[in-house]
């Protein structure tokens, strides 16, 4: 009589004893997490023993599972090395995994607001344990992720795998390849700093060039004729919900499609017009458990490390200045996977270098099993597929390429310069200037001439005495005016008020500021350096208090106007640059002239005309609580 009013282990206890009930107990908990292995099983299978019994209990989990119901029992054996696979169908499912955990963990402190997106992000990478490895593994893994996935596209475009029957299995990974660039492009805007703002509005401008719909298409994709609010939130939706719900879909199918079709052969061994996948002679069969399943537990491992150790010492995932849509950054690009697209709007229309022509590639990619019906799958008969592939490899490399802002975009020697010096905090960057402790931000006129010299004192004592008369500050111009003889040029004041915070002259770098004096001598360098752009630069830093616990500092280069050809200056016959000289309102070169309106004379008895002089200036303000010289 059982013990209790129904079988129970008591009673398994009462008639086998502890020990052997609670083994037994035990082996059947094991048999039903497995579906159909028990603990001797899984021990044979860990040491590498052939099954004891029959039929095979490692194939039941295929069969029965959850987990291993969409991997095949069995693979063929020369499906089992790095050639052909490389194992990158495996690792892109293996990051949608990874992205989805790291994603929801980051989640939990994330509101899409861009009052406070921001400001979570902060909170994520200096508060929250662990906060930052773990946006460092969650970038670093879509970019991963977007790579893997392509490379395991064009693995199969190689390897002839797309061909007949797998037509469709090659259209469902050509659209898992279009949801993961999307899915990263949508997460780049979520931290809401400058990078995350300009890129995505790169990328998003682009759906303002659709044909009579472009108004709507911009409005629905941005939520508003800016991003703003309901942009944030509608790409959140996206990267969270839409994008990801796609995304597990379709891998379901393509998965299910692999194992219906089985993974091809490598295209020496199948016969030509032949697909011997799903036969697999029992002296080629490689079991799923436990040589293929530990093969792919060591890939996981080593994939996982080698994400570790790049977040913890190597990589650490970008965080620009707050998202300012009235600032737009210096060389603002798209992400890298995007580079080829924006590579392309440099050749010509928008509508049809930035949508149609995507559109129209990603079209001819979904039809390529459709287009090559050649039955053979060897390197040695597919030639013109093989060309076509490596030119598209190369094609998009030349436009990725061109999407950089080096090319074809001609930014001024002297906006970068200045950038450079000044800039925000931008990819673990911050502009030199900004890492100046305040208490060596010491009030005063700053010029690159002091490192010209062995006597810097004398060489800026000569120098205020050459601008003497020549330069002088006018009270009467709005805004505070640098005027020389021929022109008035802005230089800094924003307010007539601050007038008398003007140093009288330049002078020396104080010996107490030697950060100070380290950005005069990078900033002197920088013009060295570009001196074929900037023929006789000198540079300027003018420091001064604007308000209580905080300093303006203004930077300005001025330099000899010259003809320019190719970024350098041209020469005349003499091998001396070509000045640029000014001239009236009739078109006329305008000529020196002494206090009393005579025209000055060279030695040699002619006319000396006025030439040009540039400049060009940018300001900061840096608070005596900033912190980036720490």
């Amino acid at each position: 009589m059982s013990i209790l009013p129904f079988p129970s282990f008591l009673d398994d206890v009462r008639e086998k004893g502890l020990k052997k009930a609670v083994l037994e107990g035990v082996d059947e908990t094991v048999q039903r997490i497995t579906a159909g292995m028990n603990i001797q099983d899984i021990r044979e299978a860990l040491r590498g023993d052939p099954p004891s019994r029959r039929p095979n209990p490692r194939l039941s989990p295929h069969a029965d599972g959850f987990w291993l119901h969409m991997r095949p029992g069995y693979f063929h054996q020369d499906m089992t090395g790095i050639y052909p696979t490389f194992r990158l169908g495996w690792l892109s499912t293996y990051f949608v995994v990874f992205e989805t955990i790291t994603g929801l963990l980051l989640m939990l402190w994330y509101t899409p607001s861009p009052e406070l997106a921001y400001g979570n992000m902060l909170k994520i990478l200096n508060n929250v344990p662990l906060g930052q490895f773990i946006r460092d593994l969650h970038r670093l893994g879509a970019e991963a992720m977007v790579l893997i996935v392509a490379l395991h596209m064009m693995r199969t475009w190689v390897t002839g795998s797309y061909k007949k029957p797998r037509q469709f299995t090659w259209f469902t990974g050509v659209l898992l390849l279009t949801i993961t660039g999307l899915l990263s492009f949508t997460g780049y805007l979520l931290p809401w700093d400058q990078l995350a703002l300009w890129a995505v509005t790169i990328g998003a401008s682009m759906a303002e060039a659709t044909p009579v719909i472009g108004e709507q298409v911009n409005l629905l994709v941005r939520g508003a004729p800016e991003l703003g609010a309901n942009g944030l939130l509608r790409f959140y939706l996206a990267h969270v919900l839409l994008l990801p719900l796609l995304l597990f879909i379709f891998t379901g199918v393509h998965y299910y499609k692999v194992i219906i079709h089985g993974h091809s052969l490598p295209p020496r061994v199948e016969n030509i017009g032949e697909d011997t996948a799903k036969r697999v002679p029992l002296d080629k069969r490689v079991y799923f458990i436990p040589d293929v399943l530990t093969n792919e537990l060591m890939w996981l491992g080593v994939t996982t490390f080698i994400m570790v150790v790049l977040c913890i010492w190597f990589y650490h995932a970008p965080l620009e200045s707050h998202a300012d849509p009235q600032n737009t950054p210096l060389g603002t690009t798209a992400p890298w996977y995007f580079l080829w697209i924006q590579g392309a709007l440099k050749l010509g229309d928008k509508f049809f270098w930035g949508i149609l022509f995507p559109t129209l590639a990603l079209g001819a990619l979904s039809l390529l099993p459709y287009l090559d019906v050649t039955p053979s799958r060897r390197y040695a008969h597919r030639r013109i597929s093989l060309s076509v592939a490596m030119g598209l490899v190369s094609f998009t490399t030349v436009l990725s390429y061109m999407g950089l802002p080096e090319f074809a975009v001609a930014t001024a020697a002297e906006t970068e310069i200045l950038h450079e010096l000044t800039m925000e905090p931008a990819h673990n960057h911050v502009g030199k200037m900004r890492t100046v402790p305040y208490a060596q931000l010491v009030p005063g006129a700053y010029t690159t001439l002091q490192l010209e010299s062995d006597n810097p004192r004398a060489a800026v004592e000569e120098f205020n005495e050459e601008m003497a008369g020549r330069i002088v500050w006018d009270p009467n111009q709005e805004g505070g005016k640098f005027v020389t003889e021929y022109d008035f040029v802005e230089f800094r004041l924003t307010s007539t008020d601050h007038l008398i915070n003007m140093p009288a002259s330049f002078r020396t770098v104080p010996d107490d500021a030697p950060q100070l004096y380290s950005v005069l001598k990078t900033f002197a360098h920088e013009l060295e350096e570009r001196h074929g752009e900037l023929p006789g630069a000198r540079g300027m830093i003018v420091v001064s208090d604007y308000q209580p616990g905080l300093r303006r500092v203004d930077m300005a280069i001025i330099w000899d106007g010259v003809e320019i050809e190719n970024g350098r200056a041209k020469l005349d016959e003499t091998g001396n640059p070509i000045p640029l000289l000014v001239r009236d309102a009739e078109g006329n070169v305008r000529m020196m002239q002494d206090a009393d309106g005579n025209v000055l004379l060279d030695e040699a008895g002619n006319p000396i005309p006025v030439q040009e002089r540039r400049i060009y200036t940018r300001h900061i303000y840096l608070h005596v609580d900033s912190a980036y010289f720490d």
